[in-house]
């Protein structure tokens, strides 16, 4: 019988590695299974039908000229906060986008990549005095879109509805006024191209499990009918360092053994049940006690009539909160005015503030949806533009990853290897019976999607195989204006005079291997290449980026890694080929 073996490449160590470490679920909830995919929409109700889909595009206004990768493509961490660098495209297929009901009219805007750098605070500041979120970015899902409030962006001003952010006590609901405009993953985006949820994410939701189906004739999703068996995951992190959950938690609050059940919102529409003032017979002459709290007026605000222009639901003022009426939050409902609730959940057995996706019992969307129209916390998180302390890199997806290669399989005296790639990436594949002498396969295995293979005749009673990234086309990046590139590892990579590599190097023990993120002082290639970029978040791996000069001497060239004093020095002889 014939063995098949294959070396354990640094994609490999470097997955096994971030999995065992991340136990935050601050640090590890983000949803990267597509992060080394292109983001792709429809443009319009044909293309969804028959599944063409783009991986750039403009209509004028917003233009995605390069592809950009899906999503989440890093995480940080540093003692006081996690940062989150992200596209802000979705996962699923994004789009189409119409006006009307009727589907006749299309969208203006299209999504673009955001380059969005979102940090929030680990610990959480609960503030007597709320604040009011306000319109844009309050926080961020686990596939790196952005969470945008209940508003529209629109209010009352006495005389009609207008934009802007003006000082209006009745401000009209997004998903009741532009829900039409939601592609079926529930999320649109303004003029700027920031694609984004105002409620329940319910693409995402089907991605993660949560209790969603998904019909590809039609390509739409819906609330799976059945009865919920699982605890929500949870879908986002929002400014004040708060988790949300979907909309499935622990019957009882504090007890993980009660059973599970839909979450209910603690608020109602105001038309006279439940002791709410009936609108619609008495008109829009007061707010509701909630935003009184949150706004610091007296009640006595007056908006438009209930008509057909200005219907029951169109603001968010025409909801009552429960609690203002002699109903008590874990008896009556579940969700408190925030759209939160203390309770243990899966990952936090212990107990934590968490708000909670707001749906009725027809899988409906139900204000306020995600959270509500103040935060629970201090929104000390937000967008940033650079990240000035020293952190650690807990996930660096997409692009930027290693292939991880999966078991290979043998049939008929072929062997198939099948690894993660990322897409526009050109694999090399080499083998060894030795583990000395490495012949190459192929230069040229282009990925599908964020996987590649590669088969091969077996001749052999066994063989090692090594994987890696040779190049990558141009793309949109998460931050600067363009990437692409070559990349290559050590021992047995290789690149050009004049190019620039980023080489991923196997330090092999003796000396015993540094922890992973030890201090180095200097990693060189060809005695006087200066490597930059240096990383070395996996034990025994290490990455570097090195700018081989066009004169630079040619053939198998040692890397020396040095670390800082008192740690070792490594070098691997004829680790790299210069050609």
């Amino acid at each position: 019988m014939k063995t098949i073996l294959t070396s354990a490449i640094t994609g490999i160590i470097l997955a096994l590695t971030v999995s065992a470490c991340a136990a935050d679920p601050r640090t590890n909830s983000w949803f990267t299974t597509y992060a080394g995919q292109y983001a792709r929409v429809y443009t319009n109700d044909a293309m969804k039908t028959a599944g063409t889909t783009l991986t750039n595009w403009t209509n004028g206004s917003q233009t995605q000229a390069n592809p950009a990768y899906c999503g989440v493509q890093e995480v940080d961490s540093s003692t006081n906060w996690v940062y989150v660098r992200s596209t802000g495209l979705g996962s699923y297929t994004m789009g189409p986008w119409y006006l009307n009901s009727g589907r006749t009219t299309m969208f203006p805007n299209l999504p673009v990549n955001q380059k969005l750098l979102f940090r929030f605070p680990r610990t959480n500041g609960v503030p007597a005095t709320k604040s009011i979120t306000g319109g844009g970015q309050i926080g961020i899902f686990v596939d790196g879109v952005e969470m945008f409030n209940s508003w529209d962006a629109y209010y009352w001003n006495g005389t009609t509805d207008t934009s802007g952010a003006g000082t209006g006590y009745w401000n009209r609901d997004a998903y009741v006024n532009e829900g039409v405009t939601f592609d079926p993953g529930y999320a649109h985006q303004q003029n700027t191209g920031v694609y984004h949820y105002h409620a329940d994410p319910i693409g995402l939701r089907y991605l993660l499990g949560d209790h969603v189906d998904y019909d590809a004739a039609t390509k739409t999703y819906s609330e799976d009918t059945n009865a919920p068996t699982k605890h929500s995951p949870i879908l986002a992190w929002t400014a004040d360092g708060f988790p949300i959950y979907g909309p499935y938690g622990y019957s009882i609050s504090n007890n993980a053994g009660s059973g599970i059940r839909r979450m209910i919102s603690g608020y109602v529409i105001r038309n006279g049940n439940y002791g709410t003032s009936n609108l619609t017979a008495n008109g829009r002459t007061t707010i509701p006690q909630w935003a009184v709290r949150i706004f610091n007026v007296a009640s006595n605000q007056s908006g438009p009539a209930v008509s057909t222009s200005y219907p029951l639901g169109r603001y968010m003022e025409d909801n009552d909160y429960l609690g203002d009426h002699g109903y008590t939050q874990g008896v009556d409902f579940d969700l408190d005015e925030y759209n939160g609730r203390f309770c243990v959940t899966p990952e936090f057995p212990n107990g934590t503030y968490a708000y909670f996706v707001a749906i009725d019992s027809n899988g409906v969307p139900a204000f306020p949806y995600n959270i509500g129209r103040a935060y629970y916390g201090s929104p000390a998180g937000g967008s940033v533009s650079a990240i000035s302390e020293t952190v650690v890199t807990n996930y660096l997806v997409g692009p930027n990853a290693s292939p991880s290669l999966n078991p290979p399989t043998a049939k008929n005296g072929a062997v198939t290897l099948t690894w993660s790639a990322t897409e526009g990436g050109t694999y090399m594949v080499v083998s060894t019976t030795n583990l000395t002498t490495w012949t190459t396969n192929s230069t040229t295995v282009a990925a599908v999607l964020n996987a590649a293979s590669y088969s091969d005749n077996l001749t052999n009673d066994h063989r090692f195989y090594r994987v890696a990234r040779t190049a990558l086309a141009v793309y949109d990046p998460v931050s600067g204006t363009s990437g692409g590139g070559t990349t290559s590892f050590a021992p047995g990579g290789s690149a050009s005079r004049g190019s620039t590599v980023t080489v991923t190097i196997t330090i092999t023990a003796p000396p015993n291997l540094p922890p992973a993120n030890a201090p180095i002082a200097s990693v060189t290639l060809a005695g006087s290449i200066s490597g930059t970029s240096i990383s070395d978040s996996t034990q025994g791996t290490v990455v570097a980026t090195f700018a081989i000069p066009a004169n630079a001497s040619t053939g198998a060239q040692n890397i020396v890694v040095t670390f800082q004093s008192p740690g070792p020095t490594y070098t691997l002889t004829g680790g790299f080929t210069i050609n």
